[in-house]
């Protein structure tokens, strides 16, 4: 299974970079399922309705989010019709939504356990995602309730994630974090059989900060004082995300490979998919 993940989507440069490229990347590649953190889509807040449709035609089977999942408050009501859209699994109970679901590729036929769930460490406080996963990775185990599980574990410390691989290794395809907008250059198979990389990175214009027009940003960090809102930044995107090459036997990782396009960084893509 070739499955590509895309980090957060800041803004409108972030998201029509990622919408625009999304088939060409299916069919470049050959991918068989695409997930895409949206959780900073809608003006660097939330994600809306219309924007998550948008992202599902142009070829995502499955959209995640963060600790902005509802600042579109609309997204209480409509998360709850759209099943490919997934909030923090470790949100209270009772939280609209959900924060797993079970997908299937459209091209191979295969089920593929997709979770999102947040961090602790410099979050929000909720409950603990490493029970909350396990919970749902021993319920759902790979290789026989499906073929593939997919972990958005959207985090600030860089400990956290490791600490999630590891936990996680061999009974998850991928471990992928988000929420810091820095791509890492960690991305690797780690030694059970699990992807992982600490962040992937955001679709976003990088001449910013985190995405945002860096003018507020500068002004808050030397005076405390917010003056303006946060307005992300316009210019050309960089498309961030995480391939993974999945063996079809096991459901662990063969090779996985960053892949970064456009904008301002240095580029990359997976040559082993590239003929």
């Amino acid at each position: 299974m070739r499955l590509l993940f895309l980090g957060d989507l800041v803004g409108r440069s972030g998201r029509n970079a990622a919408i625009e490229a999304l088939p060409n990347l299916r069919k470049r590649y050959g991918l068989d399922f695409v997930i895409v953190n949206a959780e900073n889509a809608a003006g660097g807040f939330g994600i809306t309705e219309s924007i998550l449709v948008d992202l599902l035609d142009a070829g995502a089977d499955a959209v995640t989010l963060g600790n902005h999942a509802f600042d579109q408050r609309d997204a209480l009501v409509f998360i709850e019709r759209h099943p490919q859209l997934l909030r923090p699994l470790n949100f209270p109970r009772g939280t609209p939504g959900r924060g797993a679901g079970i997908f299937e590729s459209k091209t191979t036929g295969q089920n593929v356990l997709v979770i999102n769930a947040q961090g602790r460490v410099f979050m929000p406080e909720l409950d603990c995602p490493f029970r909350a996963i396990d919970n749902e990775v021993t319920t759902c185990q790979l290789k026989r309730d499906c073929d593939a599980i997919f972990i958005d574990f959207h985090a600030e410390a860089t400990s956290e994630k490791q600490a999630l691989g590891h936990f996680l290794d061999g009974r998850v395809s991928t471990v992928v974090g988000t929420h810091t907008h820095v791509p890492t250059a960690d991305e690797r198979v780690l030694a059970k059989g699990t992807a992982y990389m600490s962040d992937v990175g955001m679709c976003g214009v990088y001449n910013s900060v985190l995405g945002m027009k860096a003018a507020e940003p500068v002004n808050r960090f030397l005076t405390r004082i917010n003056s303006e809102r946060f307005e992300p930044e316009t210019g050309a995107a960089t498309i961030c995300g995480l391939a993974v090459e999945i063996n079809d036997q096991t459901g662990l990782a063969v090779t996985t490979n960053a892949l970064r396009l456009g904008g301002d960084l240095e580029p990359t893509e997976p040559l082993f998919w590239v003929e």
